[in-house]
């Protein structure tokens, strides 16, 4: 589902974009750091931090091959890199960096809680390990609509829709911080407001196949994906003409400090 990396950036690329430099903030990178990307996907994380902080060093992981091939053709600088990396087993000694940072995939990872204990591993003492996943219930707009138009067309599908998502629901990954003995943990829900320029712009993305919702619409015939789309269309424009509109999205965030 993650790996058509053009595909991706429109889908939820644009997003994380957002996202990131609110991340950042609240993660309290500073000048001189060195952090881990975890999960780097297309890059978002790694080239705000690249953009914002003159002195940081930035190194970003991810399992699939084309994301690591498309973040490394957008950096700016010798300041970051990317390379093949399992969020599970992470090929670093103990203590290597300031920061370890993992941008909307946490949830995504199989065993989270042995991602978490490498994160925590590679991150020196009173290093700051943070990370972010959508509220997939009601904080994002985007997915909000699209769920719940996609089960009232067939309520069989109710257990794809991404309100079910692990770690996605406060306090989750504030719980999951604590348990892993990381001290000073903040949870804080940060917001974003996306601009669409239009329908297509909204519905089009999908039709790529990228994530659960794009793999959900690439199952269906091709008049129940014509249903879905006029469903959303009415959701999303109402009674307006096609044109601009703005969604919104929260994410939950935490970050925690090494002993």
């Amino acid at each position: 589902m993650f790996t058509a990396s053009a595909g991706y950036e429109s889908y939820m690329g644009r997003w994380s974009r957002l996202l990131a430099p609110k991340f950042i903030d609240f993660t309290g990178i500073q000048e001189g750091d060195r952090v881990l990307d975890v999960g780097t996907g297309t890059g978002s994380l790694a080239s705000s931090l690249e953009r914002g902080l003159r002195s940081v060093e930035v190194v970003g992981i991810d399992p699939s091959q084309g994301f690591i091939a498309f973040a490394q053709s957008h950096a700016q600088s010798g300041r970051v890199r990317f390379e093949l990396g399992d969020a599970q087993a992470l090929g670093f000694p103990d203590a290597t960096f300031d920061a370890a940072m993992a941008l909307l995939v946490i949830n995504f990872v199989p065993d989270h809680r042995k991602a978490l204990a490498e994160m925590r591993r590679v991150t020196r003492a009173q290093g700051r390990v943070a990370a972010c996943a959508w509220d997939y219930d009601a904080g994002m707009q985007s997915l909000r609509i699209f769920w719940d138009e996609a089960v009232a067309l067939d309520p069989a599908i109710e257990a794809k829709d991404e309100r079910h998502m692990k770690l996605s629901h406060a306090g989750e990954l504030a719980s999951l911080w604590k348990s892993a003995g990381l001290r000073e943990v903040e949870e804080r829900p940060l917001a974003v407001e996306q601009r669409f320029e239009s329908f297509d712009d909204y519905w089009l993305p999908f039709l790529k196949g990228v994530g659960p919702g794009g793999a959900h619409v690439a199952s269906l015939s091709e008049a129940r994906r014509a249903e879905l789309a006029a469903r959303l269309r009415r959701r999303v424009l109402a009674e307006r003409p096609d044109g601009p509109f703005v969604l919104k999205a929260s994410a939950w965030c935490v970050k925690g400090r090494v002993p």
